[in-house]
């Protein structure tokens, strides 16, 4: 097939920039395509981890239900050990803590919640378990690391919780102006139709209620 002159000269300059550049082009179209097969199968590797995490999830469920502790443990190892990066593992990790908890296992629980603190990304999930650990800490009487546990920041919706396990910790410690100002935080940032509230402001009548607000 002829061509004419001016299809000729856009050919040859085709054929040039090809040979000067072809090589190049096809690398990076190489290492996109490349990039782009590599995302999607981490993409599905995901999905599938998610999955599959779910299901051993479901099991830790029906151990609860089953009042049975070391299988909950092991489940939660699992699903740690092999779903690291997916939510399940601090939920996980927030459930044994629970199942541990009722069984009287104060070490495992702990632990568990450790972890979460320690290597937990979610803030929210962090926050819960702070509280928790507080609490436990407070019945072995470790009043400082309590409150230690309980300083920083935290996300807004959980002000209310800290500033009540703040409370229980200080009246424990007979701080009592010190809790009076922790509860009373707590019963500002609670909404008077939660539940919660009635039961904060009975430890805040109980330890002598709000100090009086100096007249103007």
């Amino acid at each position: 097939m002829a061509y004419d002159l001016e299809e000729q000269e856009q050919i040859d300059t085709i054929k040039a920039w090809w040979g000067k550049y072809g090589n190049l082009c096809t690398w990076i179209l190489i290492v996109v395509l490349a990039a782009y097969a590599g995302w999607t199968y981490w993409n599905n590797m995901q999905q599938t981890n998610v999955r599959n995490a779910g299901k051993l999830f479901d099991q830790m469920q029906l151990a609860i239900t089953a009042k049975d502790n070391a299988k909950v443990q092991r489940a939660a190892s699992d699903i740690q050990a092999q779903y690291g990066k997916t939510a399940y593992a601090e939920m996980s990790a927030l459930t044994a803590a629970k199942a541990a908890y009722d069984a009287d296992d104060l070490k495992e629980a702990k632990a568990q919640l450790q972890l979460v603190i320690t290597n937990g990304t979610d803030d929210e999930y962090k926050a819960i378990a702070k509280v928790r650990l507080a609490g436990i800490l407070l019945d072995e009487k470790s009043y400082d690391d309590g409150l230690k546990l309980l300083s920083g920041e935290f996300p807004a919706q959980f002000e209310s919780m800290v500033a009540d396990r703040k409370g229980d910790i200080l009246v424990a410690q007979n701080k009592i102006p010190e809790a009076r100002a922790a509860y009373q935080l707590a019963l500002d940032k609670t909404d008077e139709k939660n539940p919660s509230h009635q039961l904060i402001q009975v430890k805040l009548d109980a330890i002598g209620g709000a100090v009086a607000k100096a007249a103007v």
